[in-house]
C-alpha cells in the first residue's frame, strides 16, 4: 500500500473530468475523484497482493484438508478437495475516501511565483512565513503574574492571554514589519539606483511585470485543476499513510475468515462422518445382539438335541436289544 501511495499522483493524473472553480462543480469533482481513487487503489493493490495471497491461502487450505483426510472414509476423501476454491481470492479494500478526505480544502487562487508571500514561503516554510509576515512568535511573551492581595485567591495563570492583548501584539508586530519593510525598500532602492542606474531598474520592473502578466494569463482552468490535483495528492497521501496498518489488519481478517470458513466446512464434514459412523455402530450392535440371541438359542437347542439323543439311546438299549 505504501508503494501505491507513492504512485498516487499517477492515479490522480489519470482522472479526467470537466473542472471549473465554482463550488458546485468542485464538489462533484471531489466526489468523482474519491470514487476514482478508491476504485483505482483497490484494483492496483488487489492485482499486487491477490495472486500471492491466493497461493499461500490454497497451500494452507490443502494442509488443513490433508490433516483431516485420515478422519474421513475413503468414499468421502475425494469429495473434500472441492472445498479449495480454484478462483483467485479477491481482497476487499474499504478505503472510504469520502470520509478520509472530507476535510480537504483546496487553494486555487492565483499566487504570483515571485510575490513576497511565495518567496518567503519557498525559503522559510509555511510556519516561518506566518511568523515573518505577522512579526511575532507563537510564544507571545506573557507578563509576570501580579502577587494577589488576598492569599486565599490563586494567582492568574501565565498561559492565559486576553483577546485584546493578542490583538495589540498582532497589530504592533504588523506595524513594526511594515515600517521595517518600507525602510528596507527605500535603503535598498537608493543603493541599487546609484549602483546600476534607473534604466536597469526600469528594465527589471518591466520584466517583473511581464512575468506577472504571463502567469496571470496562464492561470486558466487547466492550471487550477493541476494545482488542485497537486494539493489533493499531498493531502490524500498523508491521510492514507494513517490507515496503512488498519488496511493491513482488515486484509488479515479477510484471510482469517476464509480459512475459518474452510475449517468450518471440514469440521462439518467430519461431524457428518462421525454421525454416519455412529449410526453404523448402532446397526452393528443390534446385529451383534441378534446374533448373540440366536447363538444362545442354538446352544439351547443343541443341548436339547443331545438330551433327546441320550434318551433315545437308552430306550433303544433297554427295549429294542432285548427283543
Amino acid at each position: 500500500m505504501a508503494e501505491e501511495i507513492r504512485r498516487l499522483s499517477v492515479l490522480v493524473d489519470e482522472f479526467q473530468l470537466d473542472f471549473h472553480p465554482s463550488s458546485v462543480v468542485i464538489k462533484v469533482y471531489k466526489n468523482e475523484l474519491h470514487k476514482h481513487i478508491e476504485e483505482g487503489l483497490g484494483r492496483n493493490m488487489s492485482d499486487r497482493c491477490s495472486s500471492a495471497i491466493t497461493t499461500v491461502l490454497q497451500a494452507t487450505q490443502q494442509e488443513m484438508i490433508d490433516s483431516m483426510k485420515p478422519l474421513l472414509p475413503l468414499s468421502v476423501r475425494d469429495q473434500v478437495d472441492i472445498l479449495i476454491p480454484r478462483q483467485c481470492f479477491g481482497l476487499n479494500f474499504d478505503l472510504n475516501c469520502d470520509k478520509l478526505c472530507s476535510d480537504f480544502q483546496e487553494d486555487i487562487q492565483f499566487h504570483f511565483s515571485l510575490g513576497w508571500t511565495m518567496l518567503v514561503n519557498r525559503f522559510l516554510g509555511p510556519k516561518s512565513t506566518r511568523r515573518a509576515l505577522l512579526g511575532y512568535n507563537d510564544q507571545v511573551p506573557r507578563p509576570l503574574p501580579i502577587t494577589p492581595v488576598n492569599p486565599s485567591m490563586p494567582p492568574m495563570p501565565q498561559g492565559s492571554m486576553t483577546q485584546e492583548e493578542l490583538m495589540v501584539s498582532m497589530v504592533t508586530g504588523l506595524a513594526s514589519l511594515t515600517s521595517r519593510t518600507s525602510m528596507g525598500i527605500i535603503v535598498v532602492g537608493g543603493v541599487v539606483w546609484k549602483a546600476v542606474g534607473w534604466r536597469l531598474i526600469a528594465l527589471s520592473i518591466g520584466l517583473y511585470g511581464l512575468l506577472y502578466v504571463y502567469e496571470r494569463l496562464t492561470w486558466t482552468s487547466k492550471a487550477k485543476e493541476r494545482a488542485f490535483k497537486r494539493q489533493f495528492v499531498d493531502y490524500a497521501s498523508e491521510k492514507l499513510q494513517l490507515i496503512v496498518s488498519y488496511t493491513g489488519s482488515n486484509c488479515s481478517h479477510q484471510v482469517q475468515q476464509e480459512l475459518s470458513g474452510t475449517f468450518a466446512q471440514l469440521c462439518q464434514q467430519v461431524d457428518v462422518t462421525r454421525e454416519s459412523l455412529e449410526e453404523e455402530i448402532k446397526d452393528m450392535n443390534k446385529k451383534i445382539e441378534m446374533l448373540e440371541s440366536l447363538q444362545s438359542k442354538a446352544k439351547l437347542l443343541r443341548n436339547k438335541a443331545g438330551w433327546l439323543d441320550s434318551e433315545l439311546n437308552m430306550f433303544m438299549n433297554q427295549y429294542l436289544q432285548q427283543s
